[in-house]
């Protein structure tokens, strides 16, 4: 009888920055082959990976590992969830933020160890009307800059600046109507984030109090600011301190209704067509991770 672990990489072949491409020799050299069985698998389009990670699980995989970045994480995660099959993460993205969020090392070798060695636990998801997300959602400015990004045709954090810095000065804080929990309220808004992780990647935490454990989704208001505090603004996202600013609102929610004056959206970075209307809601402890111990 075979008492190995089965596992399933599900290879993004054009995520993020490239580091992807050695994926094969990596696994060869670096994974347990006296405690797992492995196959790779490729995407071959947007949202095969839902596909490749539902089959995993259902063929009875131990564990699924999502090789790319925010993106493909997404994606394995919403085939995954309330399921008994595990996610890892090997990072290859540009942001990587809810591999970051979980601890889970950019070195490639490092990930591999994580899979190793590391320890099951269960982490929140949140659903975004049909949609699933497993670190951070948004509206506003930052879905804005999400579609951008993905029309920008080259990937990367100085994508990320040159994009901001081009459409900041041109953008408009709108107004939002918000049922928070059963309670309405309208918020003037630049940018609102609905984080279940803490950070939107590259170490910028957009609500560093968050904890993908609680059964809830911090909501983070960000106000109209002018240049200046925009400054002191980006300063405190890579400091973790955006929390003490006055130009941003927490709310922790499990459920949150929006009405918006537009219709764009992003799921964890990736744009999104998401209507006028956002129904969030917090799917509590509903899938299993590979963190470090």
């Amino acid at each position: 009888m075979n008492s190995k672990k089965k596992i399933c990489f599900i290879v993004n072949p054009i995520s993020g920055i490239g580091k992807q491409k050695v994926i094969e020799t990596l696994v060869e050299q670096q994974l347990d082959h006296t405690r797992f069985d492995y196959e790779i698998a490729y995407t071959k389009a947007a949202k095969h990976a839902i596909e490749l990670a539902r089959k995993a699980a259902a063929d009875g995989f131990d564990m699924v590992v999502a090789v790319g970045g925010d993106g493909s994480v997404n994606e394995t995660a919403t085939g995954l969830i309330h399921t008994n099959t595990a996610m890892a993460i090997i990072p290859t993205g540009s942001g990587n933020g809810l591999a970051r969020h979980l601890n889970i090392p950019l070195n490639l070798k490092k990930a591999v160890d994580v899979i190793n060695n590391g320890q099951e636990t269960t982490i929140d998801s949140v659903q975004l009307n049909e949609h699933v997300f497993v670190n951070v959602a948004g509206i506003g400015f930052d879905a804005h800059i999400g579609w951008e990004f993905a029309k920008f045709g080259k990937r990367g954090f100085s994508s990320y600046l040159k994009i901001i810095s081009r459409e900041f000065p041109k953008y408009k804080a709108q107004d939002f109507e918000l049922t928070v929990d059963g309670k309405s309220v309208t918020k003037k808004a630049f940018l609102i984030s609905f984080a279940n992780g803490s950070q939107w990647g590259n170490n910028a935490y957009i609500a560093p109090a968050a904890d993908c454990r609680d059964g809830l989704i911090d909501i983070a208001i960000l106000k109209d600011f002018n240049l200046l505090s925009g400054i002191s603004i980006g300063y405190r996202l890579f400091k973790k301190t955006i929390h003490l600013s006055s130009r941003m609102e927490l709310i922790k929610a499990k459920e949150v209704i929006v009405k918006q004056p537009g219709s764009i959206a992003h799921i964890d970075g990736e744009p999104i067509e998401s209507g006028n209307t956002l129904h969030i809601k917090v799917n509590p402890l509903s899938l299993k991770v590979i963190i470090p111990r």
